[in-house]
């Protein structure tokens, strides 16, 4: 099964209008299979045994029809990487049309981003801010930091402040302002999700498809936490945006603006997923058969990406879907 998973592979890099995570371009694989196309882009960094969830997702998305959406259109949040300048934000911004909600990428330069956060409130009037810190403070510098920016202006929730479980706990009890707390890696980075007990831990559980093993594992997290929930996406292709839209389609609530609309940041994609309104459609699309060809990598890139492949098969890849059956 794997040969016949190999053979249909197709390998694109897709550059971005900005640095986002000192990412400067993204390259995707793409599976197409029965059920229609999957992605398999784990960042480049990333160990085989960290790659398994999101080989499993692209071969889900490939081979299993998704499940019967909820609502056909998805509001989303614009996405603020740590980028300076009132004219450089303003452009952003511009990238997200009708989006209420800013989630701003901070913790490298508190000034920084401070006054990033100031020009967003002043673009934006009402806006709903969510910081985003990828567990970088300690608990300390998230103290400081979330009393000093709440000050200024409400905040709706900040994702990730602190990296482990007990600075999040110890970071909650030592704030003296109410601040919803959103867990991101914490989840996505355990070996064992399903086993978190997070409750007086976060509020909010952020679920990302590609690094949670597929929709049918986020659906079965999103139930064991009872939490509310915010999808977001981890730089995806359109094609992977369009299942984290088909899992924010299948939950019962969709409390927050999910981060869905990262196509927006890249200069080229695989298809178009308008923002209209601060919302993305739900729906099914092929990838532009240009945009395959424009941005198909090189043959060594290809061998690369091959060979990650089989190694992430071999990993645990292939027990996860042996144990689901989808290829059977």
């Amino acid at each position: 099964m794997l040969d016949s998973i190999l053979e249909s592979i197709q390998v694109v890099e897709l550059p971005t209008k900005t640095s986002f995570r000192s990412v400067q371009s993204r390259e995707v694989l793409l599976i197409e299979g029965p059920a229609g196309w999957g992605e398999f882009s784990p960042f480049l960094e990333y160990e085989p045994g960290e790659c398994v969830p999101w080989l499993v997702s692209a071969i889900e998305s490939a081979y299993v029809v998704p499940p019967t959406p909820l609502r056909e259109w998805i509001p989303i949040n614009a996405t603020m990487p740590a980028v300076n300048g009132e004219e450089n934000i303003a452009e952003i911004l511009s990238w997200f049309p009708g989006a209420t909600s800013v989630k701003v990428k901070v913790g490298l330069d508190k000034r920084e981003d401070l006054a990033r956060i100031q020009i967003i409130r002043k673009l934006i009037p009402g806006v709903k801010i969510r910081l985003d810190v990828n567990g970088m403070w300690s608990v300390d510098d998230a103290v400081d930091f979330l009393e000093q920016i709440s000050a200024s202006g409400e905040m709706e929730y900040v994702e990730q402040p602190c990296a482990t479980e007990a600075e999040l706990r110890e970071l909650k009890r030592k704030l003296s302002i109410p601040m919803l707390i959103a867990g991101d890696e914490i989840i996505r980075k355990s070996t064992n999700p399903i086993q978190l007990q997070l409750d007086g831990v976060v509020d909010i559980v952020a679920l990302k498809v590609a690094p949670l093993g597929g929709i049918k594992r986020s659906l079965e997290l999103a139930k064991h936490f009872n939490m509310p929930l915010v999808v977001s996406s981890a730089l995806d292709s359109a094609v992977g945006i369009s299942h984290g839209l088909r899992l924010a389609s299948a939950v019962l609530q969709l409390p927050y603006a999910c981060g869905l609309g990262t196509g927006a940041l890249l200069a080229k994609d695989l298809y178009e997923l308008p923002v209209v309104n601060g919302a993305i459609q739900v729906r099914s699309m092929t990838p532009n058969p240009q945009i395959l060809t424009q941005c198909a990598v090189s043959h060594e890139r290809m061998d690369w990406w091959r060979e990650r492949v089989r190694q992430t098969w071999h990993t645990g890849a292939d027990k996860w879907i042996a144990k689901e059956g989808w290829l059977s």
